[in-house]
């Protein structure tokens, strides 16, 4: 199935400009399908600038950024990319309420960690709006999606285990680190059950998984190992000090009965001072345990035009795309909450 086509380029509002929303807003400026019409900037600082200064994009554009939620819905979009750190629910609400289809990094798969009442007030904004939600990223959201497409291939499957395998230490974001349990004492008192509220999508990810393949799950759980470092680690934008947490491996795991038949997880480290229990892939391992076995591993790896020193860009563009290039067939989609399970798989663009 191709990508829904439309008689006029859509409509689209970037909901930040970070890490992730700058990437966002730079490839809807590159799709001639796509016009950006609108910025939203969170911090002050931002406002008023031109979308190319926020996200490098070489000529100015004419859209400036505003803090102005009433401003962007005047503009009477057709989605909005939205990137945020974490999901704001009366946000949401009020754009998919006036009609704009979102699209989103923000700890969204399914919404199953917003509480039921929160959940009910966003299918009613869609209802009423007409609109929808998708949430997708790198992982989840796009190795979900390698791990279901895996499992066509299978006349059975017993499990599907997505394991995130990397140094993360280039993820310049200490706020979210430490969440996650990074530089904090491993005999912390609720450490364990922080780090799995804080990864409740990957939960998400695993049941919308496990649905996709014709399975109803009895239960959720979650186990994680915690690795002190073996030296400190000065990482520029926070430390890892000797003995703290440096490695954390954990899975979300979806069961029928007494059979783990989904597992959606991470194997992190932070800083060189570290052994993890299980030697990083430095990729994401998409396994499929049934008839046949299938397994992969998929990379991020620069092109060889790419300037930026490091990897991090690479990652941040690996974690917005599968959202922007996903605005076309949200846009086309039914109302409601709709998952990478509900859509056809999504595409990027032949450059021109």
């Amino acid at each position: 199935m191709s990508a829904p086509r439309f008689d006029r380029p859509l409509r689209v509002v970037q909901w930040t400009t970070g890490n992730i929303g700058r990437r966002s807003a730079h490839a809807i400026l590159s799709r001639p399908d796509l016009e950006l019409v609108g910025v939203y900037a969170h911090g002050a600082d931002k406002v008023g600038r031109d979308a190319a200064e926020l996200c490098g994009w070489p000529e100015p554009t004419g859209v400036r950024a505003t803090d102005d939620l009433a401003a962007l819905l005047a503009l009477e979009p057709d989605a909005c990319c939205y990137n945020p750190l974490w999901p704001d629910v009366d946000t949401l609400v009020r754009l998919l309420e006036n009609g704009v289809n979102v699209c989103t990094s923000a700890a969204w798969i399914t919404g199953g960690k917003q509480s039921p009442a929160d959940r009910a007030r966003i299918e009613d904004a869609c209802a009423r709006g007409g609109s929808s939600i998708f949430g997708s990223g790198a992982h989840p959201g796009m190795t979900n999606l390698v791990g279901m497409v895996l499992s066509g291939s299978c006349e059975h499957v017993d499990e599907v285990r997505i394991t995130e395998s990397v140094d993360c230490s280039t993820y310049e974001s200490a706020g979210t680190q430490i969440a996650m349990g990074f530089s904090q004492d491993p005999a912390t008192p609720g450490l364990a059950e922080s780090v799995r509220r804080e990864s409740e999508v990957f939960a998400e990810s695993a049941a919308m998984m496990a649905d996709a393949m014709g399975a109803r799950l009895d239960r959720m759980t979650f186990d994680v190992t915690f690795t002190a470092a073996t030296g400190d680690s000065d990482l520029g934008f926070m430390t890892i000090p000797e003995g703290t947490v440096a490695g954390v491996m954990g899975y979300h795991r979806g069961w029928v009965g007494e059979r783990n038949v989904v597992s959606v997880g991470f194997n992190w480290t932070m800083g060189s001072h570290v052994d993890p229990p299980k030697p990083l892939a430095h990729g994401h391992v998409i396994q499929v345990f049934g008839r046949p076995n299938m397994r992969t591993v998929v990379q991020c790896l620069p092109p060889k035009d790419w300037a930026e020193p490091g990897y991090m860009g690479l990652g941040m563009i690996y974690t917005a795309l599968p959202v922007t290039n996903a605005v076309p067939y949200v846009v086309a989609a039914e109302p409601g909450i709709v998952t990478l399970a509900d859509l056809p798989p999504i595409t990027g663009r032949i450059r021109a």
